[in-house]
């Protein structure tokens, strides 16, 4: 697919969701559009999988007789079949295609001319969502599909005041996509993964302050992206534990060949089951992924785990408990202190480094105040410092990159076992950006700038530095950027003395024309005007 069919692509699917727009909020239609989407590509691929179970026997799948008893028979075999392979199973008239033909009923009235007619089949739908999720019951992706179509409320009067109304929107949605070719057969790229993304920037964008909830944009998700996989070609694994919609996972896989596995928690709920179908949608096998629901830091869900690649973009600034419990917690006993209740980011950092493999590489968000702050946080920034070791480079990116806030951030990078143990790289990157909209925007040329200033660890000045412990040490192990990196610029040098000769200069030139205009005002015979 080119890139101007991937752009038009795009264009058709958010033409689709604004059908919804107006309606409600861009954090709920998207609960709508993103679901029906999912629920398409299962169907496609399902039926591409059928079929190539059934070749052999020349017997086409949207032509099975659900109701003969060969029909059946065939179809349990089936069942079995795709369940194992995809996790899953949908009976021919269940497809997606099966039930947007139905909804776009076609009708003759009494001149003889065929029109359009929406029948409803709220209902059929209702049990074609519920169906997918049950046909995984007691298989190894029965947890991967629980509840995955929760949030599709298709009683909401948000979408239409009566039932009628209701079904004609969703029937709409359903025929509009149903036009769209997915166009699964395409091995070259991740078309509708990638357009699956786009509209996830795009409900971010017009969801505000909610967006940070879920989304990190991709430009700062390349960032990490391209730190956690220096030097290696495949990962083992890779983690998240505030996954969001799950693509800050997918764009690691980007970097490299081959993930072998990957792990994430999400507390949202309707979060959590985006990020299942960005997996599924981005053809990662449901036995390749394990994300949980709960809270991370007071009910983690991968607890003995260790993992080669750690990326996060955990809520800035967020609450926890803080519960003393947590002392005795192998998480957080070593560093002697618990991160501030009011404050969570360090007791993020610290459940990740428990996580974090030897050969392993880690890179988070975080606002400045991790960098500086006092009290508890400064005890654990210098226990990581000077007691571990683990703190590799420091990253300032601009401010306003991220939905929802203005605020600067950085990125932290943390290894177990360091190259470079003797000294702690700063990056500045806090002006390198464009303007677009309302949001500051990281071109390609900035990210590569931030990539290869941390892989060859180069200072460059005004831009990046390399601090060495015991200077870090001398600062009262405060990692601010600007104590290591100095962007300061000189102001220009004034000679007053110059100044003060060319105003001299000035009044007498004044001087001359006030002689002019008196001698003319003379031989008008009129007052001077001064």
């Amino acid at each position: 697919m080119s890139e101007e069919q991937k752009k038009q692509l795009e264009q058709q699917l958010w033409a689709i969701a604004n059908i919804l727009r107006g309606k409600i909020s861009a954090n709920q239609f998207q609960d709508y559009i993103l679901g029906f989407i999912f629920y398409k590509y299962l169907s496609e691929k399902l039926e591409k999988k059928a079929n190539e179970f059934l070749k052999t026997d020349g017997i086409v799948f949207n032509e099975i007789d659900e109701n003969s008893e060969n029909g059946k028979l065939i179809l349990e075999e089936l069942k079995k079949a795709t369940v194992d392979a995809l996790g899953y199973f949908l009976k021919p008239s269940e497809l997606f295609g099966s039930l947007a033909k139905k909804g776009n009923a076609k009708v003759i009235n009494e001149d003889d001319e065929e029109q359009i007619q929406s029948t409803f089949i709220m209902e059929d739908l209702a049990n074609v969502l519920s169906s997918i999720e049950k046909s995984t019951m007691g298989s190894e992706s029965q947890d991967d599909f629980d509840n995955l179509f929760y949030d599709i409320d298709l009683n909401s009067t948000k979408i239409g005041r009566t039932t009628k109304d209701r079904n004609d929107v969703i029937v709409k949605i359903l025929t509009s996509l149903n036009e769209i070719d997915f166009d699964l057969d395409n091995t070259d790229g991740d078309v509708l993964g990638d357009a699956y993304e786009y509209l996830i920037a795009k409900f971010a964008e017009g969801a505000g302050q909610k967006a940070g909830e879920f989304y990190t944009p991709q430009q700062v998700s390349s960032i990490l992206a391209k730190i956690v996989t220096t030097r290696k070609s495949k990962l083992k694994s890779v983690y998240d534990p505030t996954c969001g919609s799950g693509s800050l996972l997918l764009r690691v896989a980007r970097e490299v060949e081959e993930v072998g596995h990957f792990y994430g928690q999400e507390m949202n709920r309707t979060t959590y089951n985006l990020a299942r179908m960005n997996m599924i949608l981005h053809d990662v096998n449901y036995h390749k992924f394990d994300i949980k629901n709960e809270d991370t830091l007071e009910r983690p869900q991968h607890e003995e785990m260790k993992f080669e690649a750690i990326v996060a973009n955990p809520p800035f600034s967020a609450k926890w408990s803080a519960n003393p419990l947590f002392s005795n917690d192998d998480r957080f006993s070593q560093f002697g202190r618990l991160a501030p209740a009011t404050k969570a980011d360090f007791a993020f950092i610290q459940h990740m480094i428990h996580h974090l493999d030897d050969n392993g590489i880690m890179a988070c968000i975080a606002p400045h105040g991790v960098l500086f702050r006092g009290a508890a946080e400064g005890h654990i920034r210098k226990f990581l410092i000077e007691d571990r070791n683990y703190v590799d480079a420091i990253i300032g990116l601009p401010s306003n990159l991220f939905y929802g806030t203005s605020i600067p951030t950085c990125i932290l990078v943390f290894k177990i076992c360091r190259e470079n143990p003797e000294n702690i790289l700063f990056i500045d990157a806090s002006n390198d950006f464009i303007k677009e909209k309302n949001q500051n925007i990281l071109q390609e040329e900035h990210i590569d700038k931030i990539v290869n200033t941390y892989l060859s660890r180069e200072v460059i000045e005004k831009y990046s530095n390399i601090a060495t412990l015991e200077e870090v040490k001398a600062n009262g192990y405060n990692l601010n950027i600007p104590r290591y990196v100095n962007t300061f610029e000189e102001a220009v040098s004034i000679d007053v003395n110059t100044v003060a000769e060319r105003i001299q200069g000035i009044d007498a030139k004044m001087n001359e024309v006030d002689k002019t205009i008196a001698s003319f005002c003379k031989e008008l015979n009129i007052k001077t005007p001064f």
